[in-house]
């Protein structure tokens, strides 16, 4: 039997409907992801449509270097999306395991301990990634070309939901997370100042993007 499928090779009607079925895998950290990776891909858009235009030549350099790294980002966030299903379907898997006895109570509970760690630590993951998508939306709005400046304000409200997309399957997985475990005491301060940073970077985003766009 072949690899399996990877869900950002998919179709978008398929991956829509492998989303909507009732299997566990993939979910809404895998989302979450993708979205991010959708803002990422239009941040790049309005860098590709304002690089080398003569009223766009004074901030050359910020734009390339918003576009590299709008991609580097897109890819991160794409591989993410790949790791977040692959966490969660190992929490399936540890969750099947025999329980009969106590050596196979004993490796099933090392597994799902190491499982859900990893399911709390890839959306922690999803969550930064997304956050510099944010910050280069921020960048962009006041400098990037006037008509693609709807995309700029698209791009951080879709980095801004991975963000806390992403969050929500941090804060669902960390009770599950031995007491000792010290990402479960470490994460609730960086949640926090990412959700802020969501909040603060969308609404900075939109305004430059309302302000350059004019009255309705």
């Amino acid at each position: 039997m072949g690899d399996p499928v990877r869900l950002t090779d998919l179709p978008l009607r398929d991956l829509a409907d492998r989303l909507a079925s009732r299997e566990p895998v993939p979910g809404g950290g895998s989302a979450a992801a993708i979205a991010g990776a959708m803002g990422a891909a239009l941040v790049s858009m309005v860098v590709e449509l304002s690089v080398g235009r003569p009223e766009h030549v004074a901030h050359d350099a910020a734009l390339r270097e918003i576009g590299a790294a709008a991609a580097e980002r897109q890819a991160v966030l794409l591989d993410l999306a790949e790791a977040d299903a692959a966490a969660y379907q190992a929490v399936v898997t540890a969750r099947r395991m025999p329980k009969r006895t106590d050596p196979e109570r004993g490796a099933r509970s090392a597994a799902l301990r190491e499982a859900m760690l990893e399911a709390a630590r890839v959306p922690l993951r999803t969550a930064t990634v997304a956050s510099e998508v944010l910050g280069l939306a921020e960048r962009i709005a006041p400098i990037g070309n006037s008509n693609a400046i709807s995309d700029a304000g698209v791009a951080a409200q879709l980095a801004a939901a991975a963000v806390r997309g992403a969050l929500l399957n941090v804060r669902i997985n960390l009770p599950y997370l031995p007491e000792d475990e010290p990402l479960r005491g470490a994460a609730g301060d960086e949640m926090r100042r990412l959700d802020a940073l969501a909040t603060a970077g969308e609404q900075a985003t939109l305004s430059a993007v309302d302000a350059r766009m004019g009255p309705t």
